[in-house]
């Protein structure tokens, strides 16, 4: 079954006579691959050639060999690869007139006016001042008899679109580039490692991460592992910043936490412009404090390893959005940058965005720093996370995790309550859900005692799948015992419906009638009104890296398909995004029915495949799809069916989607949305407060904050319900069936796609509106 598409592809978009080009230049960064594979596969498709220029710019200055056509099997197997298989260089030649007259020869000698240049800021402006001087460099090359002059009217214009492919996150205009949440992968991975060795030894640990410009890594790693002290050059410390330093470490050691963590961005400065090193660091905490310290510099290892599930879906959904920019250009349309904002993808003019980043720069050269930070417009600077403050004392919050285990509840807890207390609250952990509620396990949590909990996976509260409506009677006596004035839930599908009831609830108990409001947390991502949910993005790389492990245990054997199970109840989530993270050939999912038609075209496409150089095949199964067509089944009908020309193997994941240590975007994405949550509580506590009580009767004192598009958005949960199927658990409407047509074209499959919501061309945003979230994206 094919989603209603508003256009079909082919009768919109058609590359036929087109030659695209993909390069990466500068840097490498993990996704690069993913980006390559989207761009070659998509122009295959749409009958457009495609060529590969191998080491950047280098290889369009040499010409030759470097420049290959690309067929679909060329870019098999590079998902899950690291680095760029293409090859980059930064080519001092290109810079000079006479080597982008090189560059422009070898490209009209293969026909090639599209350009998809996969790089930083710099192999951009490259490009674009390659774009402006094309129609002269064609001029010369008719003067000196390199080329005919016919060929200036046949290739008389150059079109560019970029992707951003940078580990340091330094671009204006989108949320994060290609490259940027596997670094933050290695930089957790590490950290993690070594929290355990400096808690054994009572360390504190300096580490040092990339970002010479830009504090990206440094700020959101900080938050990611719960940091004692950040050091990044966009916002230098105030002078006498030493002294609050050690203070911190000092009275953080006093509290009984028997280690500490600092990062520096290799790029941090004070006030006046001098380096603050990650040495200088140590010395500072030996010399004041007499800590054993030690320092860690990750290096290019942030550079290095495998791209997240994150990063292949952004590189997969850029790369297809950079051919539709191409094939959609014309002679005047200004070179463009695909970008991503909150969840959706824009396009942004290539050289605003340029301006913008180099103006960032300027400002940080000349110590406006405050201009900077708003320049860069990524920072949620107002985040109570990242500057929080001592507590007093007043309304009494309660925060309670519902439903089934996720990653990254934990830093969601932890967020709340400490920002909970830096407003002046008093915050009371509840254990084990509503089932705990109702048996008064309530006690008052404080600063401390959520300390290193945002690594930890799973629920340290402790959770159930309880729903509150036969409890009714005893959660609000608690209520009334312990003086709760607002509610915030932690959970997912079950922790909606417990929203529901608690409302409904309201007209008996005047105890309800208190603010409450729920953060979306499931590896399912199946909660009406967010496309994201805090654990869905842990799950995603644990299917990802499993996928990645089997696929490779059938390297070098004879040809091989893998039937493989996730999660989600009814929910497709999980099958159809790690389907295209990980290169399935298909994915079966309940909101897509099938039939054994399906599965036998499915079956006969894929043998085909495997009959030419494919060795190994990938399907997924969502548990819940079909009550019929059981894995079991799948499994045995591909057996049979592929007879002769593969054999077939299964595997159900199970509960290890549940498990793991949160990733770095669950871990940010829990502590962002939780703050922000926890900010509205604090605002509707002051507006709900009269005549010595909080009273709170109306539907916007009871909602839900779930990431919309570009922003996070509060939904009061009764205007949710029209928008939720109820019996299987899942929103009536779901923004990632768009992707699955993509996931079966990467696949080669010809099927329809829907081009309506494409990216736009738009121009840079300075202020991006406060809702709109950093690291937000999926």
């Amino acid at each position: 079954a094919q989603p209603d598409c508003k256009k079909i592809f082919f009768e919109n978009l058609s590359g036929a006579g087109k030659a695209i080009a993909v390069l990466t230049s500068g840097g490498d960064a993990q996704g690069m691959n993913a980006a390559v594979r989207a761009v070659v596969r998509m122009g295959l498709y749409v009958g457009a050639k495609v060529y590969f220029i191998h080491e950047g710019y280098q290889g369009m200055v040499d010409g030759g060999e470097n420049i290959e056509e690309a067929t679909w099997e060329s870019v098999s197997s590079m998902l899950q690869v690291g680095g760029t298989v293409i090859g980059s260089a930064r080519c001092k030649e290109f810079r000079t007139h006479e080597g982008r007259l090189k560059a422009a020869h070898n490209l009209v000698q293969h026909g090639i006016t599209n350009l998809c240049v996969i790089g930083g800021d710099g192999s951009l402006t490259g490009a674009n001042l390659f774009r402006e001087e094309w129609s002269g460099l064609l001029g010369e090359l008719v003067e000196q008899g390199l080329i005919k002059a016919d060929s200036v009217e046949k290739y008389s214009a150059l079109h560019i679109v970029g992707m951003v492919g940078s580990i340091d996150n330094d671009f204006c205009g989108t949320d994060m580039t290609i490259g940027t949440d596997s670094a933050l992968h290695r930089i957790i991975e590490v950290v993690d490692a070594i929290m355990t060795t400096a808690q054994s030894h009572q360390r504190t640990f300096v580490l040092e991460v990339m970002g010479r410009h830009c504090g990206y890594l440094a700020l959101v790693s900080a938050l990611a592992c719960g940091a004692d002290w950040v050091l990044i050059p966009e916002m230098p410390p105030e002078d006498g910043w030493e002294d609050k330093m050690c203070q911190k470490l000092s009275a953080t050691r006093s509290r009984g936490t028997r280690l500490n963590i600092i990062i520096v961005a290799e790029g941090a400065i004070d006030r006046h412009g001098k380096p603050i090193t990650s040495g200088f660091v140590k010395d500072l905490v030996v010399k004041r404090l007499g800590f054993d310290t030690r320092v860690t510099i990750l290096g290019h290892v942030q550079r290095g390893g495998t791209p997240s599930a994150f990063d292949r879906i952004l590189a997969s959904r850029m790369g297809v959005e950079a051919v539709f920019a191409l094939l959609e250009t014309t002679a005047n349309t200004p070179a463009c940058v695909v970008s991503l904002c909150g969840n959706q993808s824009v396009r942004l003019p290539l050289m605003e965005c340029v301006q913008m980043t180099q103006e960032v720069q300027k400002a940080m050269d000349e110590k406006r720093f405050e201009e900077a930070v708003k320049l860069r417009g990524r920072y949620d600077w107002n985040n109570p996370m990242y500057q929080i403050l001592f507590p007093q004392s007043n309304f009494n919050v309660a925060v309670l995790n519902v439903g089934a285990p996720a990653a990254g509840m934990n830093a969601a807890v932890r967020s709340a309550v400490r920002v909970g207390i830096s407003e002046g609250h008093k915050m009371f952990a509840v254990s084990d859900g509503f089932e705990g509620f109702s048996k008064g396990q309530i006690k008052e949590i404080k600063w401390a005692d959520v300390g290193g909990w945002t690594g930890q996976g799973g629920s340290l509260l402790g959770t159930k799948r309880t729903l509150p409506a036969k409890h009714t009677e005893k959660i609000a006596e608690q209520m009334r015992k312990h003086n709760i004035n607002a509610l915030l839930i932690v959970g997912g599908f079950e922790a909606f419906l417990s929203l529901l009831e608690l409302l409904m609830a309201r007209g008996k108990y005047a105890e309800f009638c208190v603010p409450m409001v729920m953060v979306p947390a499931t590896v399912s991502n199946n909660v009406p009104g967010s496309d994201l949910s805090i654990g869905a993005d842990t799950a995603l790389n644990a299917i990802t890296t499993t996928c990645d492990r089997i696929k490779q245990s059938a390297s070098g054997t004879k040809r091989r398909v893998f039937i493989i199970e996730t999660m989600g109840g009814y929910c497709g989530y999980l099958a159809s995004v790690a389907g295209l993270a990980a290169g399935a050939d298909a994915a079966y999912i309940y909101e897509e029915p099938f039939d054994i038609r399906d599965l036998q075209a499915n079956v006969e496409h894929l043998t085909e495949k495997m009959k030419t150089s494919i060795q190994r095949g990938l399907v997924l199964r969502n548990e819940n799809c079909n009550d019929n067509y059981t894995t079991d089944f799948i499994y045995q009908l591909y057996s049979e069916e592929g007879r002769g020309v593969f054999d077939s193997r299964k595997n159900v994941l199970g509960h290890m989607q549940q498990g793991g240590a949160p990733s770095p975007f669950d871990r940010n994405f829990g502590t962002k949305i939780s703050a922000k949550a926890m900010q509205w509580v604090t605002k509707k506590l002051g507006e709900t407060f009269r005549q010595g009580r909080v009273f709170a009767n109306s539907e916007d004192s009871c909602c839900l904050l779930g990431m919309r598009r570009r922003a996070l958005v509060f939904q009061p949960v009764v205007q949710l319900k029209d928008e939720t199927d109820f019996v299987h658990r899942i929103p009536k409407e779901q923004w990632w069936l768009k992707l699955r047509p993509l996931m079966k074209i990467l696949a080669k499959y010809k099927t329809s796609y829907d081009v309506s919501d494409s990216g736009q061309l738009e121009h840079v945003v300075r202020n991006r509106p406060k809702e709109s979230d950093a690291s937000v994206a999926m």
